[in-house]
C-alpha cells in the first residue's frame, strides 16, 4: 500500500471527528433515517447533512432514498484499508519495539559482566 494513499486521507479525516464516528456506532447496529440519525445531535440538518457527506465520500456508509425518507447503511468493508495501514503500523513497531528491548538487555548483561 503507498504511503500517501489518498483514500486513507479521506477514510482518516471522515474517522476523524466524534460526531461522525458517533453516526458509524450508530449505523453498526443497522440501517437508520437521516432523521433517526440526525435526533441525538443538536445542530442543523444542513450542518449534520454534512456530516453524512464526509461519511459518504470516504465509502464508510451508502444512503438511498425510498419516497422522501433517506437512510444510511454503513459499508463495513470501507474500514479495511484503514485496518490493513494500522495493521502495518503494529508490526512495524512491534518489530522495532522488540529490537529495542533485546538491546536494552543486552547491554543490561554487559553491564551485568
Amino acid at each position: 500500500m503507498a504511503k500517501h494513499d489518498p483514500s486513507l486521507d479521506h477514510l482518516f479525516a471522515a474517522l476523524g471527528d466524534p460526531t461522525r464516528r458517533a453516526i458509524l456506532s450508530r449505523l453498526a447496529t443497522g440501517p437508520a433515517s437521516v432523521s433517526d440519525l440526525a435526533a441525538p445531535f443538536d445542530m442543523a440538518l444542513p450542518s449534520f447533512m454534512g456530516h453524512l457527506k464526509k461519511l459518504e465520500a470516504a465509502g464508510l456508509i451508502e444512503t438511498s432514498k425510498t419516497g422522501r425518507v433517506r437512510s444510511c447503511a454503513l459499508q463495513p468493508a470501507a474500514f479495511a484499508p484503514a485496518i490493513d495501514w494500522l495493521e502495518e503500523q503494529r508490526a512495524l513497531w512491534s518489530g522495532r519495539l522488540d529490537r529495542l528491548d533485546a538491546l536494552v538487555m543486552a547491554m543490561a548483561a554487559k553491564t551485568d559482566d
